[in-house]
């Protein structure tokens, strides 16, 4: 049986890492059947690599350049790829979306301000419907924030799958409970399934869970909603499959 006579079963777990995105990180199951330039046209909608600007280089475990997927219509299985090998994508466009850092440090985006008169002469604001608020409710607001804090977090528990607000970036609860060197309340710790966190669970010298590096976050409870959330897989937002 030749190379390219493939079995039914002939897909390969693969590490996929990015030129401009220091942080993403994924890993992917492919068939061996796929060609490059259908892989590519996944990535693309998983990056913002543009198609015509991407270029995918195969490398071992310990990081060496294997082959450059260099024929659009070739299949993965003719550059013989195995488990865990990394699929590495070079963008080519300098003026390309994920180039400059932006998408990953947002110092660099560009913030809209508004002076404190602008602000007060609009219609209504945030601070003109808190201050109506405290004035209908003589509790102190540290008080009340405190006891719905409490109460949320009354039903999170450590090991529980939950969401986290923005994104609904997935994960597992690592901590729940005050943490004085964050502030006053109650807060929540997370381990995220994918690198989209700040941290590895250490913040400010206090060690509040552990867990790799860049998948650590530590929230408000009320960003977090537990339930039945499993690991999504990185292609199972795709009408087809690779």
């Amino acid at each position: 049986m030749s190379k390219l006579q493939l079995p039914a079963d002939d897909s390969v777990s693969l590490r996929v890492t990015h030129s401009n995105l220091t942080s993403f990180a994924s890993d992917i199951r492919v068939s061996q059947q796929t060609t490059v330039e259908a892989l590519k046209e996944k990535l693309w909608k998983k990056t913002g690599t543009a198609v015509g600007s991407m270029r995918l280089e195969l490398r071992d475990e310990a990081g060496a350049r294997v082959a450059d997927l260099d024929r659009d219509a070739a299949p993965l299985a003719a550059y013989s790829p195995y488990d865990g090998y990394r699929l590495h994508i070079i963008d080519l466009d300098p003026s390309s979306v994920t180039s400059g850092g932006w998408l990953e440090d947002t110092s660099l985006v560009e913030k809209y301000t508004i002076s404190d008169e602008a602000y007060d002469k609009l219609g209504t604001n945030f601070r003109k419907f808190k201050e109506k608020m405290v004035s209908k409710n003589p509790v102190s607001d540290d008080k009340q924030s405190d006891n719905q804090m409490e109460e949320l977090c009354a039903n999170i528990k450590v090991g529980d799958r939950c969401e986290v607000e923005p994104g609904a970036k997935r994960g597992t609860v690592k901590f729940v409970g005050k943490a004085e060197a964050l502030g006053r309340g109650f807060w929540v710790g997370v381990q995220y399934d994918e690198p989209l966190g700040k941290h590895d669970g250490m913040v400010k010298g206090v060690r509040f869970f552990e867990c790799p590096q860049g998948h650590g976050v530590i929230v408000r409870p009320e960003k977090v909603k537990v339930g039945d959330f499993p690991e999504r897989d990185p292609f199972d937002d795709e009408e087809d499959e690779i």
